[in-house]
């Protein structure tokens, strides 16, 4: 599949117009910084919004665009963990002034969407997902064995303040689209708002799909609990499995405590590093429940399969089945689940190119002329 069209010499929407993207926090690329990067294409001129911003991190496109930051951003310790001031976020959206701005786009998987535009200003909210941290996921972040005292006395009443402020929000977004048929019906019954499904953008042109095989199974993922990159480290390490992972993140000193010899841990890669695992990869583990997932499709994309938890935005990107599969699913989180699917893959067969095409379903070229399109029928409300 060819690249995506250079768009630099024809209008674009809002040109001239003045345009504010507002981004929950910007600390490195993983799947929500793929459709911004894709939206700092298709909007050049737009000002990004974001809590946090460490440069660095981000892609030259990103980073080339005009970034505010909030308050927040200038708190000790923030660039290396936000995360405690999750209290504070609120009213750190809340202020950045957006009264200059005719529209406003957020990608938001925590408080972007209750960013406040002015009056007669548009908002269109890109949303992974309602506030993961305090509604699907409140348990794996704040009740499981390493919670300290401290956090799970004071949690419970920030969550509640969270979640009354994130459904009161709702209304600020004049038009909601979701990452996953899955993250929409969250939206449906956490917002009571309905949304329109806009899978995100998969680069595929990145990865080759034709590479000799090796015998490891990869991981690439933030070490954070809902991933449960646990399962994959014990069943590898009971089994003497090469795994490979990739990403850090809090889990990473407990995952490094469960693994045995055959569990190594690489960091945080680069995205030619990244595209070469994938390549070499026997299958990719995906043993999360995830809004959507882009990695999975990376994966397909470089014709590597992926085992995956029969959950989540999994079961719209992943097909198990006799006719054409590009991958295996786990119906439990459990290490037994998972150690059945791993023997499945000793007699499964997989045609990279078919996984290739799979994902070809997904690039980054049909989001743009989607999103193309949205943004359009909003320049001309």
């Amino acid at each position: 599949m060819s690249a995506p069209a250079d768009r630099s010499r024809s209008p674009q929407p809002f040109e001239g117009r003045p345009v504010a993207i507002v981004h929950d926090w910007l600390t490195g690329m993983r799947g929500g910084e793929w459709v911004l990067d894709a939206l700092c294409e298709l909007l050049p001129h737009a000002e990004i919004h974001t809590l946090v911003h460490v440069p660095g991190k981000l892609n030259p496109r990103i980073e080339a665009m005009t970034i505010h930051t909030s308050k927040i951003d200038r708190l000790p310790g923030a660039h290396r963990k936000h995360q405690p001031y999750l209290p504070f976020f609120p009213r750190a959206v809340e202020a950045f002034d957006l009264s200059r701005f005719d529209f406003v786009i957020s990608t938001s998987h925590c408080i972007a969407k209750g960013a406040r535009a002015r009056p007669g200003a548009r908002h269109v909210c890109y949303c992974h997902t309602p506030m993961r941290y305090v509604w699907t996921f409140y348990d794996q972040y704040f009740r499981n064995e390493r919670t300290g005292f401290l956090t799970r006395t004071l949690m419970p009443p920030i969550a509640s303040y969270l979640r009354k402020w994130d459904k009161r929000t709702a209304h600020r977004v004049d038009r909601y689209l979701a990452n996953s048929r899955h993250v929409a019906a969250r939206i449906r019954s956490i917002y009571e708002r309905e949304s329109e499904v806009v899978h995100p953008p998969v680069d595929t042109i990145r990865f080759r799909w034709d590479a000799p095989r090796d015998d490891f199974l990869l991981m690439v993922t933030a070490l954070v609990p809902y991933k449960r990159a646990d399962l994959a480290v014990r069943v590898c390490t009971e089994r003497g499995l090469p795994l490979v992972i990739a990403g850090r993140g809090p889990e990473e000193e407990h995952l490094r405590a469960l693994a045995g010899p055959t569990v190594e841990f690489r960091g945080w890669v680069s995205d030619d590093e990244i595209a070469d695992l994938y390549a070499r990869a026997r299958a990719l583990v995906f043993p999360g429940e995830e809004d959507f997932g882009i990695v999975p499709l990376e994966a397909m994309a470089s014709g590597c399969p992926v085992i995956a938890y029969a959950r989540g935005g999994a079961l719209e990107t992943v097909v198990d089945g006799r006719d054409a599969p590009t991958g295996l699913f786990f119906r439990d989180q459990t290490p037994e689940s998972l150690a059945g699917a791993l023997d499945r893959l000793e007699t499964a067969v997989f045609d990279p190119a078919t996984l290739r095409a799979h994902a070809e379903r997904f690039d980054r070229t049909v989001f743009l002329a989607r999103m193309n399109e949205i943004l359009r029928e909003e320049e001309g409300r």
